[in-house]
């Protein structure tokens, strides 16, 4: 099933991602920083769900307080709430 996430915080406008026997796949941002959002979704593609909201939750950027990285952990939250 694919995920839409709708980020706040951040210049990313949107996370899309699909959750699979516990696994996140298909991890796409829409927005912004190209090749951040990218690295990001590359490197969390394949990682259990549990393992990337603990690995990503709470990071930040600059003086934000939040991250693309942590509304990815906040979206694949919300989705395993469902």
């Amino acid at each position: 099933m694919t995920y839409n996430y709708r980020p706040n915080g951040v210049c990313a406008r949107g996370i899309s991602f699909d959750i699979e026997d516990g696994t996140v796949k298909n991890i796409k941002f829409s927005g912004g920083c190209s090749g951040n959002t990218q690295g990001v979704a590359s490197l969390a593609d394949g990682m259990d769900a549990n393992e990337l909201i603990e690995r990503l939750a709470g990071i930040r950027c600059g003086f934000k307080n939040t991250s693309c990285p942590d509304q990815l952990a906040k979206a694949v939250a919300k989705a395993l709430e469902e």
